[in-house]
């Protein structure tokens, strides 16, 4: 994983909401837009920014189908953020 693609993905998550909703779509297959914003009880204008600011990151991928958007995570990038993660910050120190 590039440092930039890092950096974002660490930016996104500095948002709890935003975490949020990322465990969100995370827990099924796909999501739609619609039942995010009903969830996190905010409007579809806040979602979508959420949404556009993960995306940007690369976490999660967008579907069309007629006027509905669905989320889904993206696994790979997600695996290779976490193990970015383990390398720059290991469960414990080196000896």
């Amino acid at each position: 994983m590039d440092p930039e693609q890092f950096n974002r993905i660490s930016r996104a998550l500095a948002d709890p909401r935003r975490v949020e909703i990322l465990e969100r779509i995370a827990s099924g297959k796909e999501t739609a837009c619609s039942a995010l914003a009903r969830q996190a009880e905010v409007s579809q204008p806040t979602i979508s920014h959420h949404l556009k600011e993960l995306s940007n990151a690369g976490l999660i991928r967008s579907r069309r189908e007629a006027k509905f958007s669905f989320f889904r995570l993206d696994r790979k990038v997600w695996g290779e953020y976490l193990a970015e993660m383990r390398r720059r910050i290991p469960l414990r120190p080196k000896a």
